[in-house]
């Protein structure tokens, strides 16, 4: 087990600095939702986050959703965001038009993906036969095509669910990197000691960019849970506890999601973490919270659109 009374271990920084956050999105389906988006957004956009990210649905689904979304966060606001983009189901040109749209438009971050396997969590993955074959594939594609493009890439501290062992997923980080990815954003986890251990395991194998822990707050939990299991996360039973009896009682429920969030950032923080990326669902009121207890304060009280 990692020595988590040393603070150095945790993401190579000194702690007692202001946490840095980003947090990520997905793009509306009506526009009630792009309503809600973007109420959202303002409320975020004073904590100054390093970065939004705005996910792409399995396949391409919500690829122009994406696109228009992050061209109005480029905009209407001082948000740096970050566009989702995976290897699913398009050949490497369409794939590479896309990425020569982004820089067009200004986007100098992608947080490059694999992406899911058409048929669902659970089913065999096949990549496009024209296509980039796999994450490192993708991001090496991209920093050829465009080397001040910024790539983040996705980090699993229980192993993504398609690898045969630990040893085998870290290999596939580590191809990344080597790819030319310089940031990954960890999987939703609970249990902090999964991340103190999966970081001994890269950091022993000479991985040293930044393996940001990311942070679901569980506004519905049994939502949550089925969406987070099926990617691999485990939900500790005490965590299912906390929520117990709460089905019919949403305003509880939000106070306790809160409060076991809060809890499991300020134990990271604690042992040297000083950097976190929030899931946010699109909704702000928890992740603004939490923010807040952080020590984090909004900047200014102007909107951001």
């Amino acid at each position: 087990m990692t020595d988590l009374t040393t603070p150095a271990q945790a993401d190579g920084h000194l702690a007692g600095k202001r946490p840095a956050i980003s947090f990520e999105f997905f793009p509306p389906k009506t526009e009630e939702m792009e309503r809600n988006l973007w109420d959202t957004i303002n409320r975020l956009a004073p904590l100054e986050p390093n970065f939004v990210s705005v996910t792409y649905g399995a396949g391409g689904s919500t690829r122009e959703r994406t696109h228009s979304t992050i061209s109005r966060i480029l905009k209407e606001t001082a948000l740096l965001p970050a566009a989702h983009l995976t290897c699913v189901g398009a050949s490497r040109g369409e794939i590479d038009e896309i990425v020569d749209r982004y820089h067009e438009v200004g986007v100098r971050h992608i947080v490059g993906l694999r992406g899911d396997p058409p048929g669902g969590i659970g089913t065999a993955y096949a990549a496009h036969p024209d296509g980039y074959q796999g994450s490192a594939d993708l991001v090496a594609g991209i920093k050829k095509r465009h080397a001040d493009i910024e790539v983040s890439v996705s980090a699993y501290p229980e192993k993504h669910p398609e690898a045969r062992d630990f040893d085998a997923d870290i290999d596939t980080l580590k191809a990344k990197v080597d790819a030319g990815a310089t940031r990954a954003i960890t999987q939703v986890f609970f249990d902090n000691d999964l991340y103190f251990r999966y970081l001994d395991r890269v950091r022993s194998r000479g991985i040293n960019i930044p393996i940001v822990p990311g942070i679901m707050p569980m506004h519905n939990f049994k939502q949550a849970r089925a969406f987070v299991t099926r990617a691999g996360t485990s939900v500790p039973d005490w965590l299912a506890e906390k929520f117990d009896g709460l089905d019919d009682d949403p305003d509880t429920r939000k106070l306790v999601a809160a409060t076991v969030a809060a809890g499991q950032v300020h134990k990271l923080a604690k042992h040297g973490v000083d950097t976190f990326h929030f899931y946010t669902m699109n909704r702000a009121d928890l992740v603004f919270a939490i923010s807040h207890l952080l020590g984090i304060r909004a900047k200014s009280a102007q909107k951001a659109a």
